[in-house]
C-alpha cells in the first residue's frame, strides 16, 4: 500500500463526528505510529533490530 493510499483509509476511518481539531490530532497521531512501525519494520528486515534477549538484557540494567 502506498502511503498516498495508506492516508486516504485512515482518512476514511476517522469518526464522522469527532471536531476538526481531534480528528487532525487523531489523524497525525496514527500516521506517525504507522510511519514509524514500517520503518522499524524495515529497519529488522535490513538487520538493523536489537535481538530480543538484547533488549531484555538491557531493560534488566535500566530497572536497577
Amino acid at each position: 500500500m502506498t502511503i498516498k493510499e495508506e492516508i486516504i483509509r485512515l482518512m476514511q476511518e476517522l469518526p464522522d463526528e469527532a471536531t476538526a481539531e481531534e480528528t487532525i490530532e487523531d489523524a497525525m497521531e496514527r500516521l506517525y505510529l504507522l510511519y514509524r512501525i514500517e520503518r522499524g519494520e524495515r529497519e529488522i528486515a535490513q538487520g538493523k533490530g536489537i535481538p530480543h534477549e538484547e533488549v531484555r538484557r538491557r531493560m534488566t540494567q535500566w530497572r536497577k
